[in-house]
């Protein structure tokens, strides 16, 4: 049967990055518990899978992106083993590069800060692989929540202050000899806001969090700055990006900072 993907392309461009995405599968989370112990858990993602193409060919051969993504998922691994599975799609195509991205929601039992009563956050996460030779690249991301208070109207109001939920989007690299569990990332950041949002909150706890907001308010500026320095003090993480966006809830747009560094 003729090959189509291996037949000669004569334009000379070469490209990149040339794959599948949008591939939905179960993804196997490893789990940090508050007891100290570990579990997992299997989450529902969406994948993104790619390899460069050379100049000489005519296209890759797609199935064998999902050759290698039922392999793993029969064997209970996908999200398990990032680096390798990146090197067996790159041996599947026959080439020195592969990436992988999945996107995925990711559930963590909080506590109210009063009451105690437990519920559910659900927080937007992706892993991200690169494989370009011996080259290695994992990036962790997470979405997280936080409430932010503005220092400058509660200084300049008589009484209150405005407020708003604000995002701040997080992307740590670090050496696949380490871990750094998404739940301890999470937390970190969750401290840097003037309050931490909960899904579950009685009036005792909606007290708590307004007052705890308004003794420590917080600009997007402020909020950066100190996932900069958790980050910058965490020995593990070689890369970072952090973008932070406030919902204002006074103007009809949004605050916003981003940085981005590498050790």
């Amino acid at each position: 049967m003729l090959d189509v993907q291996n037949q000669k392309d004569g334009r000379n461009i070469a490209i990149q990055r040339v794959g599948i995405k949008d591939i939905e599968v179960p993804l196997i989370i490893q789990r940090k518990l508050k007891s100290g112990k570990t579990d997992s858990q299997t989450v529902y993602a969406k994948g993104k899978m790619s390899t460069n193409l050379s100049k000489e060919f005519k296209g890759v051969h797609m199935s064998r992106f999902m050759e290698v993504v039922e392999d793993y998922r029969r064997k209970n691994l996908i999200g398990v083993d990032i680096k390798k599975m990146l090197v067996d799609i790159a041996d599947k195509m026959q080439t020195d590069s592969a990436y992988l991205k999945f996107d995925f929601k990711y559930f963590i039992k909080k506590f109210a800060p009063v009451s105690n009563l437990s519920s559910l956050m659900c927080y937007k996460c992706y892993f991200e692989g690169i494989l370009e030779g011996e080259k290695y690249v994992f990036n962790l991301g997470v979405e997280v929540p936080v409430t932010t208070l503005c220092p400058c109207s509660k200084e300049i109001s008589k009484y209150g202050a405005h407020n708003q939920r604000a995002l701040v989007k997080v992307k740590v690299s670090y050496n696949d000899t380490e871990h750094i569990w998404i739940e301890d990332l999470i937390e970190e950041i969750e401290k840097c806001g003037s309050a931490e949002i909960y899904s579950l909150l009685k009036r005792e706890d909606e007290k708590f969090v307004t007052e705890q907001a308004y003794e420590n308010p917080r600009f997007v500026e402020d909020i950066l700055r100190e996932v900069v320095l958790k980050l910058e003090n965490n020995e593990i993480i070689k890369n970072y990006e952090i973008e932070v966006e406030a919902h204002e809830s006074i103007h009809n747009h949004s605050a916003w900072a981003y940085q981005s560094t590498k050790k």
